[in-house]
């Protein structure tokens, strides 16, 4: 891993992960009132960490990446990097863990996406938009 991770070329991600840089945890860092998660992941090709600011979705000490991107049509650059690499540093508050992703599918995806739309409701709207299965990963 390198030592730098690089910073979301999308200006209002770069600016949330700043801020949390900025502060030390992820406490009062969100999107409408809910909570994030920092997430740093090694690139597929590059080997370069990047940082991932998502919803936090978390039951017993583990942790979903939910691969939304809004809804589009396409995973976003992320999910790959995470199959590639499943190993995640994942930062709640000032908590710095690392773990190991698993997509998940069937009745575990089913519980972790229940959990995801209720940290997240806007989750359920996205997966309208869409005709691809909105992928979720499990970190332990």
């Amino acid at each position: 891993m390198s030592e730098q991770p690089e910073l979301s070329p999308t200006d209002w991600v770069r600016k949330q992960t700043e801020t949390i840089l900025k502060q030390g945890t992820t406490d009062g860092v969100g999107i409408n009132g809910m909570k994030v998660v920092l997430f740093t992941t090694t690139g597929a090709k590059s080997g370069k960490e990047r940082y991932v600011p998502l919803m936090r979705v978390e039951e017993g000490g583990r942790y979903a990446m939910v691969a939304s991107k809004g809804g589009a049509p396409e995973h976003p650059a992320w999910y790959y990097n995470v199959k590639a690499n499943p190993r995640v540093v994942v930062q709640d508050g000032t908590t710095i863990t690392e773990l190991t992703a698993r997509e998940v599918d069937g009745a575990e995806r089913d519980h972790w996406w229940a959990l995801a739309v209720d940290a997240f409701p806007p989750y359920a709207e996205y997966q309208t938009k869409t005709d691809r299965q909105i992928p979720v990963f499990v970190l332990e």
